[in-house]
């Protein structure tokens, strides 16, 4: 199992964000653009929180509250659970499993390096599942 930092490359340094004023609308419009489940809310270079498609369905559908008139700092998720660059994937699975998240903040100290989300980690344990198949395939076959 790879450290997170390793799949960060794939993300080639990019911060998805929004800040904490701007509306819930203009977050979704944003979710919609990247086609991010999530977005990392940082107030200038700090981790304020996270903004989900869980915290719009939850926070304004289902509250009937008006996204164009509600910011993003009124119902983001600010208790959020990061992890550091040397992270296993492994113990990420285990920590989005047991409390039940699907997006990690990559901290270094109080630096935000980016977000993983569930599908990030899914792809390396299946990458590193078909490689060992791969590997004793090649070791029965010879």
């Amino acid at each position: 199992m790879k450290a997170v930092g390793e799949l960060l490359k794939k993300h080639d340094g990019t911060l998805w964000h929004v800040t904490p004023d701007v509306t819930v609308y203009e977050a979704v419009e944003k979710l919609a653009h990247y086609g991010a489940g999530a977005l990392l809310v940082m107030d200038g270079d700090r981790l304020a929180g996270v903004f989900s498609e869980r915290d719009y369905t939850r926070k304004i559908t289902l509250q009937g509250r008006n996204s164009k008139e509600t910011r993003v700092s009124e119902i983001m998720t600010s208790d959020v659970f990061t992890v550091n660059a040397s992270t296993r994937t492994r113990d990420c699975m285990a920590l989005m499993s047991a409390k039940k998240i699907r997006h990690l903040p990559v901290l270094d100290g109080d630096r935000v390096l980016g977000m993983i989300s569930i599908r990030d980690i899914m792809d390396d344990i299946i990458s590193d599942h078909e490689s060992t198949i791969a590997t004793l395939h090649s070791y029965i076959h010879s």
